[in-house]
């Protein structure tokens, strides 16, 4: 069988048809030859998401973001189209989620499985629940007017604070700091007069002081070389000498306590005290009336008369 020139030339350009829609989707990192499944996912917003990004699971590359449109139905609403080119399988009640690769602001998508429910496997075609992890710039967007709320209410507080002090701090109240100033300023200086004149005084003194310490080491070394001389049976016999003198001492309280002997009946027994006293008034009275009437009780004469 003979082909025709016409033949020929079409199954040519049927050829280059199909090897032109093999590069560009190849160009787009669509592999014909692969066996490849397409999910929908709705967005609100996908600030940054382009085509050809990267989706994940896990960390680990499983597909390419395909094509990014707006929903015919819905307009508030956006499709976004990934392929997976991986033969993973995770629920259809998954999330897309969309996040940050880095600080530079890429942006990905990543398939976060939903093993907890029990639920069908996700096939080709399926739609996938999307959900947008907030990044660094949203985060700062959101920290930023509470930062600034709070910066200035510590304004506003520290503004009231300066005010008071302002008021506080009138000019009696300036005079009288300026004047505890002074004076502690003053004190400062007397002080450090009195400083040096006891330096100045040690100093004077210096010799004086030496020779009155080394007179305190003297006494030291006179008082420790009596006290090494006590040997231990001097100090044991002064110990017994004074317990005897203490045993004595005690017998001898004992004694007069308990009115044994003369002392002990002088101090114990009140009629002795009695007869003590009674005697003595009457010794005295006999001395006065000897002073006063001395003829009474002496008898003398020259001529040898003797008065009645």
């Amino acid at each position: 069988m003979k082909f025709t020139k016409e033949i020929k030339v079409g199954f040519l350009a049927v050829l280059g048809i199909m090897m032109s829609v093999f590069s560009y989707n190849y160009l787009k990192g669509i592999n014909l030859f692969d066996k490849n499944r397409k999910f929908i996912v709705k967005y609100e917003k996908v600030d940054g998401l382009s085509v050809s990004n990267p989706v994940t699971m896990n960390g680990f590359k499983i597909g390419k973001v395909q094509k990014i449109n707006f929903n015919s139905k819905n307009t508030r609403e956006l499709l976004v189209d990934i392929i997976i080119d991986n033969d993973v399988i995770f629920p259809k009640t998954s999330l897309a989620e969309l996040y940050e690769t880095g600080l530079i602001g890429g942006k990905a998508i990543a398939i976060i499985p939903d093993y907890k429910n029990d639920s069908t496997i996700a096939i080709d075609g399926d739609y996938l629940k999307g959900v947008i992890k907030p990044g660094l710039t949203e985060l700062v967007n959101q920290i930023l007017p509470q930062v600034q709320l709070q910066i200035e209410a510590v304004m506003k507080n520290a503004e009231i604070v300066l005010q008071n002090i302002n008021t506080l701090f009138d000019d009696e109240t300036k005079k009288e700091l300026k004047s505890s100033i002074e004076d502690f300023s003053n004190l400062t200086s007397s002080l450090s007069e009195t400083s040096d004149e006891i330096s100045k005084l040690i100093a004077d003194n210096s010799e004086n002081l030496t020779n009155s310490l080394s007179d305190f080491r003297s006494a030291s070394n006179n008082i420790k070389s009596i006290t090494d001389s006590l040997n231990s049976d001097d100090i044991k016999s002064i110990t017994t000498n004074l317990n005897s003198l203490v045993n004595n001492l005690n017998s001898i309280t004992t004694s007069l306590k308990n009115s044994e002997g003369t002392a002990g009946k002088l101090i114990n027994d009140k009629s002795i005290y009695d007869n003590l006293e009674n005697a003595t008034n009457q010794l005295n009275r006999l001395i006065e009336d000897i002073k006063l009437n001395p003829s009474r009780y002496i008898n003398f004469s020259v001529f040898g008369k003797k008065n009645k």
